[in-house]
């Protein structure tokens, strides 16, 4: 047995799709009318139909986990971040680790945790 996806639900799927090509470059394999399955494992399922499924409410920025990337130049990535979304709320801004690894956290769009870091 494998891990295949990691799904997030989103309020507004395009918004999503757009959000994670133009920070991480990733593409849409597949629209399924409120499930999109992009590269590198992601799915983003619309909130409407996963509140439906589960029949819960669904919590933003609860910290539960998050989704992690690896960049060598995190300035660079940061940068883009700041240009492309000057209104993302941070977690925390670019820090160094004791053990030298920079990283970044912040949410996406719908509160979903990232964080990215340089390569351990």
């Amino acid at each position: 047995m494998k891990l295949k996806n990691v799904l997030i639900v989103v309020k507004d799927i395009e918004r999503s799709r757009k959000f994670y090509h133009d920070l991480f470059g990733l593409e849409m394999i597949l629209d399924n009318d409120g499930n999109m399955i992009l590269t590198e494992g992601l799915v983003l399922q619309e909130e409407k139909y996963w509140t439906k499924f589960l029949g819960k409410e669904i919590i933003p920025e609860n910290n539960s986990c998050e989704l992690y990337f690896e960049e060598p130049d995190l300035e660079g990535f940061v940068k883009k971040l700041e240009e492309y979304y000057p209104e993302v709320k941070y977690v925390n801004r670019l820090m160094t680790h004791s053990w030298g690894q920079k990283v970044i956290r912040f949410y996406d769009p719908d509160g979903n945790l990232i964080e990215v870091g340089t390569p351990v």
